[in-house]
């Protein structure tokens, strides 16, 4: 199907709403893992809960506010924005582990397993943000104009109406 590319105006805007319900529900998460961590394994697990919250939170935001500039070019923009922004979160977040030093202060598998937690954690808000959300793929129709006379309250009977309530 070929049609004229869609304009910003008959397009449904790019809401990014549920970066606030992720961040709170992960700062939530967070306030709980963190000293849970840090009881268990000590300073350095509660920071790095800290530091793999921070940067999940940071790559999801990344990822929603480019996915949504691109599709707010053009909607075919959208997956690619989002392929190659999660490349570079690939890329970034293998730096990020593999510079730590395996005898460091920092308890990485703490911060590997809180980025795999975090990452889980974000996906169900988003799954259940778009199953509770009324989104629009396609601009929702306009109401249909009152074509009587007198309009809605005219006294005319209403032919749509059953003839048990009229």
């Amino acid at each position: 199907m070929t049609g004229a590319p869609s304009t910003a105006t008959d397009r449904a805007p790019w809401d990014l709403a549920f970066l606030r319900v992720g961040t709170l529900v992960s700062a939530v998460a967070t306030a709980v893992a963190a000293p849970v961590a840090g009881v268990l394994g000590g300073w350095g697990s509660a920071v790095a809960v800290l530091v793999g919250a921070a940067t999940v939170i940071g790559f999801f935001v990344v990822s929603g506010v480019v996915i949504a500039w691109a599709g707010g070019i053009d909607d075919a923009f959208a997956l690619p924005a989002a392929l190659g922004t999660f490349l570079v979160k690939l890329l970034v977040l293998f730096a990020l582990l593999g510079s730590l030093p395996e005898d460091g202060w920092l308890d990485r598998l703490v911060l590997a397993w809180t980025v795999i937690a975090g990452a889980l954690l974000w996906s169900g808000v988003q799954m259940r943000w778009v199953w509770t959300r009324q989104v629009f793929y396609v601009p929702p129709p306009a109401a249909p104009a009152d074509t009587r006379a007198g309009g809605p309250d005219d006294g005319a009977p209403d032919p749509a109406r059953p003839a048990s309530e009229r």
